[in-house]
């Protein structure tokens, strides 16, 4: 590998090690993407600090927008962005679909990819490798991050993948067992891969203890100072002090999580809604609060005083 690659790598890799921020995809009346709203809300978490922005990942409604739509949001935060922060732009579906977006991520200047877990009904563990290899070679300049909900795959898989692919240099671990994480990260090679707590700021603390260096947020979009403040806490190795932020976030991260994660993303824009700072509105198969549950997710960002 060339001096230029490692270093490419690196900053790739730097960046991960960090909030990886997942934003919203705001609507508007008409149920179009409202890139006004999804300019401000970028510009919001840019100018708190947030230096790694993934479009299209499941808090941007990824499976819910047509293909158009995620190509539209990707430049869209390129070009806010405006190299303020590493761009990691969340693709999948089919493999051929997965490739064109990888490439078209890497015409408009983005710097990595976010691979979804494949959904399909029948994934083996040589198809998983199969299916992630495809992409990493369409794209040797992009960092690639699988994005990986799959507790039965063995970390041997990720490190063959890696071994054929080394431009595979993260993963967004998203099993919510942190002893399965930490068996399966040094399986894989623990100092091989940027290990990010792929279940937000709720895991994030026992996720740093097992060797996690990054962790994805949705409440980065509501309250970027708290997400920021973790991070930070949990570099020092300052458990109290990251635990504190967990315990003022934590009725809200619950509401998302209730009822196998129904309301993940409705609960972060009925945040910002009660903000003014775009529309409620989410698509199926999402649906709105109860007016019961909206009422309760305002009087917590009130107690925020965002």
């Amino acid at each position: 590998m060339s001096a230029a690659v490692t270093e490419l790598y690196d900053a790739q890799r730097a960046a991960l090690a960090d909030v990886v921020a997942i934003p919203v995809t705001p609507f508007a009346a008409d149920g179009s993407v409202d890139h006004g709203a999804h300019r401000k809300l970028l510009r919001r978490q840019l100018d708190a600090g947030v230096r790694t922005l993934t479009p299209n990942g499941n808090t941007g409604e990824f499976y819910a927008l047509a293909p158009q739509e995620c190509r539209a949001v990707v430049e869209s935060t390129v070009e806010e962005a405006r190299g303020r922060a590493a761009i990691l732009v969340g693709i999948g579906h089919d493999v051929p679909t997965a490739v064109d977006a990888a490439r078209h991520a890497e015409a408009v200047g983005a710097h990595m990819v976010m691979v979804h877990q494949p959904v399909h009904p029948y994934v083996s563990d040589n198809g998983w490798v199969d299916y992630h290899r495809a992409v990493a070679e369409a794209v040797p300049g992009l960092g690639v991050v699988p994005y990986l909900r799959d507790a039965a795959l063995p970390g041997a898989r990720l490190a063959e993948l890696a071994d054929a692919c080394p431009n595979v240099i993260g993963v967004k671990y998203a099993v919510p067992d942190a002893a399965r994480f930490a068996g399966f990260a040094r399986d894989a090679g623990l100092e091989r891969f940027v290990w990010i707590a792929g279940l937000a700021e709720s895991y994030a603390p026992s996720y740093f203890s097992a060797g996690a260096t990054g962790f994805t947020s949705g409440l980065v979009n509501v309250a970027p100072a708290f997400s920021l403040h973790m991070i930070e806490a949990l570099r020092r190795g300052d458990y109290p002090a990251a635990m504190d932020v967990w315990a003022k976030i934590r009725r809200f991260e619950e509401l998302r999580a209730a009822d196998g994660s129904a309301h993940n993303v409705t609960v972060v824009k009925e945040a910002l809604a009660a903000l003014g700072l775009c529309r409620r509105d989410v698509r199926a198969p999402s649906s709105l609060l109860p007016e019961a549950e909206r009422a309760e997710v305002a009087a917590i960002v009130a107690g925020w005083a965002i």
